[in-house]
């Protein structure tokens, strides 16, 4: 699972959520920041309410909490949505001993990033090409 800075970074450089069943995210800078939660039809839903997302926790398993914006939660992509993020621009994943390394196309050349957590080096990639 990437880390809550690096779901931070890409976040600020603008990586789309919308939101579904499975998706992993957590509510940072309020003490939870390892508490991770699960979009689930039973348990946590995204509705739009009034035009924002908002992220609604049913029944007693999530304490006190009843609903959090969308925008106040912070989404943990996983390895198969950084992929698919990563789109055409991915060309390659290999693992070297203990390192994983993506090949990615920016700017009509390849790059490399290496990381010994797989959703890392894709993170660290697409964070690559979506310039920040």
């Amino acid at each position: 699972m990437i880390s809550v800075a690096l779901a931070e970074s890409l976040k600020a450089a603008g990586l789309p959520w919308r939101p579904a069943s499975g998706d992993r995210f957590v509510i940072p800078h309020r003490n939870m920041d390892e508490t991770v939660f699960h979009v689930s039809e039973m348990t946590i839903e995204v509705h739009e309410h009034v035009g924002h997302g908002v992220v609604k926790f049913n029944g007693t398993t999530e304490w006190a909490l009843d609903s959090v914006a969308q925008e106040d939660v912070l989404w943990l992509p996983r390895e198969d949505q950084l992929r698919e993020a990563l789109g055409p621009e991915l060309i390659a994943l290999e693992h070297d001993a203990d390192r994983w390394i993506v090949t990615y196309r920016l700017d009509g050349a390849n790059r490399r990033v290496t990381d010994d957590d797989v959703e890392h080096a894709y993170a660290r990639a697409l964070l690559d090409l979506l310039g920040d």
